[in-house]
């Protein structure tokens, strides 16, 4: 079983990056050891800002049609949406929306795990929020989300996990409702 994991933003220090790993080291630990995890890096996928110009000018870049393949290959996605002024960072925005040129449904009808994280009380909740709301028009299967904040009271840096015990349930849960899905879905293909 191959998982997409990234962290919805550019930021090289993010919290949702700790997230993402804390999420992948449940699932190669506990849920299933012989998972294929790959964590990219938004970076690695940086354009120019898209707009329908630059599109009918050079066309979608390569970068757009790497991120799309990587999402195309994996049986599953874990994404940990950062929150900039209540909604996605520029940069996961942008690789989103070249991305959405190349198929609308960018998440390919993947399962997916989406979570959130942020300094404040609130988790990156109005995100998360607008993540989940939209899952279904751009081809995500959302397995569940999770909120984690105020993420230095919450989360474990020394330790890289979860400190609070019920949102360590929490996560246990839905990780293990989307492998169940992902591997449901490789014995079906």
């Amino acid at each position: 079983m191959k998982i997409l994991a990234f962290a919805a933003t550019n930021s090289r220090q993010s919290i949702n990056k700790q997230v993402v790993q804390a999420a992948s080291d449940i699932i190669t630990s506990d849920l299933d050891p012989n998972a294929e995890i790959e964590i990219i890096d938004l970076n690695d996928y940086e354009m120019p800002i898209y707009s329908i110009d630059r599109e009918t000018e050079g066309g979608i870049p390569e970068e757009a049609k790497r991120f799309h393949e990587k999402i195309g290959a994996a049986d599953a996605l874990i994404v940990s949406y950062a929150e900039h002024n209540g909604t996605y960072t520029a940069a996961f925005k942008n690789v989103f929306d070249w991305a959405s040129r190349i198929n609308m449904k960018v998440f390919q009808d993947k399962p997916q795990v989406a979570l959130s994280a942020s300094m404040g009380p609130g988790g990156a909740a109005s995100v998360l929020k607008s993540a989940v709301g939209s899952a279904g028009f751009f081809g995500a299967d959302i397995r569940g989300s999770l909120s984690i904040g105020p993420f230095t009271e919450k989360f474990d840096t020394e330790a890289g996990k979860l400190a609070d015990e019920n949102l360590e349930h929490s996560l246990r849960e839905i990780l293990s409702d989307l492998v169940s899905a992902a591997q449901g879905a490789k014995r079906a293909a």
